[in-house]
């Protein structure tokens, strides 16, 4: 498909002249023909995006060396200032308004129609308008007529029909161009600024994804130890039950109680009871190896543990560490049964004989709690076997 037909309509005379000007138009029709092709029928080795960029950019160098062979050409003929000057002017705006089609050709409705378009009626205009009145200034100053006086009458040549024509459709031409130019910056606008308003929801969905984990994260823990929760733990003891079953492997609990703590608060008082128990807490954390045991508030003073693919041998062991933790604190209790804050520990380990057996498990390990208390605190029992 031919986009531009060259006729003698298109000669001017300038023999260098015409010759870039054919040259155009072959590029012309080139880029045409290949903007209307689809990925499917263009090479696989180029591609289409590929094939079209490197017609472009040869158009662009040829157009750009065509203009700097014409304005050379201008000044060694000496033509009027005042056609160069405008002539030059055109020549930028055209480079300009080339890249700014390509750069925005994908937020165009149809870019190979309107790119095809400008191209076309801007080299007909330019050849028929401009570069003719170059030709024939140029002629007349061989002949012998000042360059101003060539000028002058090129813009006095008011009774030539097809010259006033021409000067309307260029006129119009220079008002759709502008016009143009500011659809594409009006695009090129919102395009920024639909970016920007991505970019500036998707930092808002972080930040809303980070609040609902913080908030996720206080609702699984307990406000002044800053351990795990009663929700938490009973969710996370339902799982692990359920997964040692299935896998037959012993799961570990311990129940542990500050001793004598309410005569800790009768004495030193509420404020100094919350920093012990938050003490005992960090304590009892520090005792774990693994990030897989869970330490929790089960309530007022009592602390549960959670120990996963543990069997009775390891409940005791991290019973022990609990017990010596504490004790290492050194929080004098004159009331307590020691001179110092401690704990009761009461420790289960065994495979769960249910799906379900999470009760059962803190049954067993509270009720060797209790043995503990019973034979002198400051000290860990474990749950006998089945």
């Amino acid at each position: 498909m031919e986009t531009f037909v060259w006729d003698q309509h298109f000669v001017t005379g300038l023999p260098d002249v015409d010759e870039q000007h054919r040259g155009l138009v072959d590029l012309f029709n080139e880029l045409s023909r290949s903007l209307f092709v689809s990925e499917a029928d263009t090479d696989p080795g180029v591609g289409r995006e590929a094939l079209l960029r490197g017609i472009f950019e040869r158009l662009v160098a040829y157009t750009e060396y065509h203009f700097s062979e014409e304005e050379a050409l201008m000044h060694s003929a000496g033509v009027d200032a005042r056609h160069t000057e405008a002539h030059v002017a055109l020549h930028r705006q055209f480079v300009q308004q080339v890249h700014t089609f390509w750069a925005t050709r994908a937020t165009m409705a149809a870019p190979a129609e309107s790119i095809v378009h400008f191209l076309t009626a801007w080299l007909g205009l330019h050849i028929l308008g401009i570069d003719q009145s170059l030709a024939r200034q140029i002629a007349a100053i061989a002949q012998g007529l000042p360059a101003a006086q060539a000028y002058e009458r090129e813009m006095s040549a008011h009774d030539n029909s097809t010259q006033v024509l021409l000067k309307m459709i260029g006129k119009l031409y220079q008002v759709l161009s502008a016009q143009n130019d500011e659809l594409v910056q009006a695009n090129q606008r919102l395009e920024d600024r639909v970016a920007q308003r991505t970019a500036e929801l998707a930092q808002a969905n972080v930040a809303l994804q980070q609040a609902n984990e913080r908030l996720e994260a206080y609702a699984r823990t307990d406000g002044l130890l800053q351990v795990a929760n009663r929700s938490c733990f009973d969710d996370r003891l339902a799982q692990a039950c359920a997964s040692a079953f299935r896998r037959q492997v012993p799961l570990g609990l311990l129940m542990i109680d500050v001793d004598d703590f309410k005569r800790y608060n009768d004495q030193f008082g509420h404020p100094a009871g919350d920093a012990c128990l938050q003490a005992v807490a960090r304590a009892v954390q520090h005792a774990m190896q693994r990030s897989t045991d869970l330490v929790a508030r089960y309530g007022g003073e009592e602390l549960a543990v959670l120990l996963p693919d543990t069997d009775a041998a390891g409940a005791a062991a991290v019973a022990a560490r609990v017990v010596a933790a504490v004790a290492a604190l050194r929080l004098p209790h004159p009331a307590s049964v020691a001179p110092h804050v401690s704990v009761s520990v009461g420790a289960v380990g065994r495979v769960p004989r249910l799906q379900d057996a999470g009760a059962q498990l803190v049954a067993e390990a509270d009720s060797a709690l209790y043995q503990a208390k019973a034979a002198g605190r400051n000290c860990w029992l474990l749950a006998p076997p089945y």
